[in-house]
């Protein structure tokens, strides 16, 4: 006959188990609902039912690349002087360094800024905007697009990204002239060096770098 009061050691280990099990569960991962944003997916490229590509959210914390001032590919004048930002997803850097290429699901975004030279104590020189006057991304998506690549030009940093039909400019000027996977690598001073020590560089730049030393 047990005492009154006293709980039976069998009890006691039950109740201890119980709780682990209640404390295990609340301490795991919980998998993303329906719709929502995962962090492992953030840095990816994302699509609208219509095909249009979701804004980059945070690009501007992703790797920055390199900026220009003023740049155009054509000898007629650029207009409005302007600066351009090139960001890439970490994932696509990352992979970049080791292998002197772009993987699958890279994402780089251009963003241009008005240059900018008379404000507070600035008295030489430009300085960028605080407006994005322009967007695009290009997305590397091999199963999706034809040519692995495409290009999405975007109205705001908010909105969605329209994509740019196959036959435009952009397409061909980057196939003829990119210096890796028909992206402008020549541009950026990080990765060129990087391409270089692995080989990846395009047969074209190889030889007009090889005639600028002449």
């Amino acid at each position: 006959m047990r005492k009154a009061g006293i709980v039976p050691l069998a009890v006691v280990l039950c109740l201890v188990a119980a709780l682990c099990v209640v404390a295990a569960a609340a301490l795991a991962p919980k998998a993303p609902s329906p719709g929502s944003t995962h962090s492992a997916s953030a840095n990816l490229p994302s699509y609208a039912a219509n095909g249009d590509l979701l804004p980059p959210a945070h690009y501007r914390e992703w790797i920055f690349l390199t900026s220009g001032f003023n740049m155009s590919y054509t000898a007629k004048p650029a207009g409005m002087p302007m600066f351009d930002n090139v960001f890439v997803n970490p994932a696509a850097y990352r992979a970049f360094l080791r292998t002197g290429t772009w993987p699958d699901k890279t994402m780089l975004v251009l963003e241009v800024r008005e240059a900018k030279s008379k404000a507070s104590i600035n008295r030489r020189g430009n300085f960028q905007s605080p407006a994005v006057t322009d967007l695009e991304v290009h997305v590397k998506d091999e199963a999706r697009f034809p040519g692995k690549w495409a290009f999405f030009s975007f109205d705001s940093p908010a909105s969605n990204g329209t994509l740019i039909p196959s036959g435009a400019p952009c397409y061909s000027c980057h196939a003829a002239h990119g210096a890796v996977d028909t992206t402008f690598v020549q541009f950026y001073p990080t990765l060129l060096p990087v391409a270089l020590k692995k080989g990846t560089l395009s047969a074209e730049l190889l030889e007009e770098m090889r005639n600028a030393r002449k």
